[in-house]
């Protein structure tokens, strides 16, 4: 699995700025692996051709705030997208098109012998986390948070996973990657990653525990051709969009 998956920019910068029936979308690196079948069911449906740009949810709204082009921005959260809508950068309102749940990972042979969230705070476990603004990293945190107000956590539980962190990555998939390759000892990520990777274990975390993320879709381009933001987000949270996300471990919209 590659650390970072994205579209070449300057193809994007290029088509967007020469196409009719073209769909730039910036996703969520996490949405990697949907958004090949998501990309090819609805250019089957329509006239558009999808081209895609995949990261962390707040380095694709940075760069869509310094005029990077896009029709639509699929983000692992719902705060970068309302910062878009309050700088007065889009076509309609954020719509959460997904959720997911969060997953401990560990490599296949655990070899800190990892068996619950309270061992991320075990001296000498590495742990692998994303940077302070990609949004797993907000999840992941609120999940600590709880975990420190159960009674079974240590003491300044919080603090000690602190200390642990080995690195911090671009975003959830370079995360889940250097586990895979066992440059960590565990991982919080989202469900669906977990689920697609066969060279990691999954740690079960306490349900009253987890934590859901929920996806903002939003609108950048205005219009009802193919090469307009709502149309696409319409058609993926009607029943085939839905399907394809369900098959890649997301859950359904609220």
């Amino acid at each position: 699995m590659p650390i970072l998956v994205v579209a070449l920019f300057s193809g994007c910068l290029s088509a967007a700025g020469n196409r009719e029936d073209g769909l730039t979308v910036f996703a969520a690196a996490s949405l990697s692996d949907a958004m090949a079948d998501l990309s090819a069911a609805y250019e089957a449906e329509t006239a558009a051709t999808i081209m895609t740009s995949l990261d962390a949810s707040s380095t694709l709204r940075a760069q869509i705030e310094n005029g990077a082009p896009a029709d639509v921005f699929l983000s692992a959260d719902t705060t970068n997208p309302e910062l878009l809508v309050a700088a007065g950068r889009t076509q309609g309102p954020v719509r959460v098109f997904a959720r997911n749940s969060l997953a401990i990972v560990v490599p296949s042979a655990n070899p800190a012998g990892i068996s619950s969230p309270t061992d991320l705070a075990r001296e000498g476990v590495r742990v692998v986390a994303a940077g302070d603004e990609v949004p797993i990293t907000r999840y992941a945190r609120q999940l600590i948070r709880k975990v420190a107000a159960s009674p079974s956590a240590p003491r300044a539980f919080a603090q000690r996973v602190e200390r642990n962190v080995v690195s911090r990555e671009d975003n959830a998939r370079a995360v889940l990657a250097k586990i895979e390759l066992g440059e960590g000892d565990a991982a919080i990520v989202y469900a669906s990653d977990a689920a697609a990777s066969d060279r990691i274990e999954t740690v079960r975390i306490p349900d009253d525990h987890n934590v859901t993320a929920a996806y903002g879709a939003l609108a950048l381009t205005a219009g009802e051709g193919a090469a307009s933001g709502e149309p696409f987000i319409d058609w993926l949270l009607g029943q085939e969009g839905q399907a394809i996300l369900a098959r890649y471990g997301f859950l359904p919209p609220p």
